[in-house]
């Protein structure tokens, strides 16, 4: 679950929770400039996600918590879980409104949920272009949706088909965030390495990347959240070894290291594909830092099947490690499969997690005594361009970029004592 404002009293703007991936959490800062517009209070919303069951469970759960904490307040639930399983939320006794995805950035259902208000009702940003911003980072949705039916994913039913924002209208966001003193971008999207194949051209997400750079010469810091290998286009690949402003770091959607699990779970690539795209973008970029996204125990696999994944990470090189016990979600194929004991999933997901926190502990070794720019995200903690954690011993400007020596590392997080502007 990302962080939330679930503290503030529910006399005063709306509390607004948010699971799940980064897009949900740039719609939800997109829902709050809304409701704040609209003049909504005693609101309690909550953003869900529904790419596991074990996240609409804790969804459930912490609604039950939020309707003890607020009893006088509206709580509305929106989201992907909502839009796959309305009458789940709608039942709920805590619950007085559900929104549909296709629903939650406009500004009418805001303004008819506070329909007493003297809000000014300004206009709202574009539809699926809004943003999660910070003085140091700004998430930019950039597409939504996707077209691919993978076997696990129910995601596609919450959000659709994949829908692409124009690359102008994108260029302009990033200019007014940029203009606003946002030091880095990161395009987001549910299928981001799917951007343009709905435009005309069918221009690819490298098209964009390298528009943006060309456009914005003055955003210090570009930077993509998961991508599709196997989609990557030419123009992508070029501008990771061709721009240091986009960021050596890349999220892969990979799985598993599996080629019969691959097939299973109606993925596009195989096992020596993400290897080969590991090696083409570290020849072109030698800093880059790999994470990926992996799933154990995906239904029919065997423990040979899961050594090839676990193996990955040393193949790939990877760093940063988002695993998942395989969650069967009720309306997908691999639902139906023959499942693997959850006993099994969760000691396998506890063998990739340390494999994975292996690798983090040696790339923090590899940094000690090197100097990186870091952007702070609060007066003592910023991130190095790899995504690495970096905590101060004395303040300095939340959202600047200081340039800062490495002196040792301590849970999970570099540790830097002297930093210059």
């Amino acid at each position: 679950m990302i962080p939330s404002d679930a503290g503030t009293p529910p006399a005063a703007a709306p509390v607004f929770e948010t699971f799940g991936c980064r897009l949900n959490a740039a719609e939800t800062d997109a829902m709050r400039d809304l409701a704040r517009k609209a003049g909504m209070r005693d609101a309690v919303v909550v953003n869900t996600c529904a790419v596991t069951g074990e996240a609409v469970r804790q969804a459930r759960q912490r609604i039950r918590k939020l309707r003890r904490d607020h009893p006088g307040a509206r709580l509305i639930v929106t989201g992907c879980a909502a839009q796959i399983e309305p009458e789940t939320f709608a039942a709920m006794p805590e619950v007085d409104r559900v929104i549909g995805n296709a629903d939650k950035l406009t500004p009418e259902i805001w303004r008819a949920e506070a329909p007493d208000s003297t809000g000014d009702a300004a206009p709202a940003p574009p539809r699926d272009s809004g943003g999660s911003q910070t003085r140091a980072r700004a998430c930019v949705p950039v597409q939504n949706g996707c077209d691919h039916r993978c076997t696990f994913c129910i995601i596609p039913f919450g959000r659709g088909d994949s829908r692409s924002v124009p690359a102008g209208a994108v260029v302009e966001q990033i200019e007014r965030l940029v203009g606003g003193g946002c030091n880095e971008a990161v395009l987001t999207g549910v299928d981001l390495t799917s951007w343009g194949a709905d435009l005309p051209g069918r221009p690819g997400l490298g098209d964009l990347v390298q528009r943006i750079l060309r456009a914005v010469p003055d955003l210090p810091r570009l930077r993509l959240s998961s991508i599709d290998s196997i989609e990557a286009d030419p123009a992508l690949i070029e501008a990771v070894g061709g721009d240091p402003r986009l960021m050596p770091h890349l999220h892969l959607s990979l799985q598993s290291g599996d080629d019969m699990i691959l097939k299973r779970m109606k993925r596009r690539h195989l096992r020596a594909d993400s290897i080969r795209f590991c090696e083409e973008i570290r020849a072109a970029r030698p800093d880059v830092v790999f994470g990926a996204d992996l799933i154990a125990g995906f239904p029919t696999e065997t423990e040979d099947m899961f050594q090839n994944t676990l193996r990955l990470v040393r193949d790939c090189g990877l760093t940063w490690l988002h695993v998942f016990p395989y969650s069967a979600r009720e309306g997908t194929p691999a639902a139906r499969m023959p499942q693997v004991p959850a006993t099994v999933r969760r000691e396998r997901a506890r063998r990739l997690r340390a494999a994975g926190e292996a690798a983090v502990e040696r790339h923090l070794a590899g940094q000690i005594g090197r100097t990186h720019p870091v952007l702070m995200e609060t007066p003592r903690f910023g991130r190095t361009e790899q995504f690495a954690g970096v905590a101060f011993d004395a303040d300095r400007p939340a959202g600047e970029i200081v340039t800062a020596r490495i002196l040792g590392r301590t849970d999970g997080r570099l540790r830097a004592a002297r930093a210059t502007l």
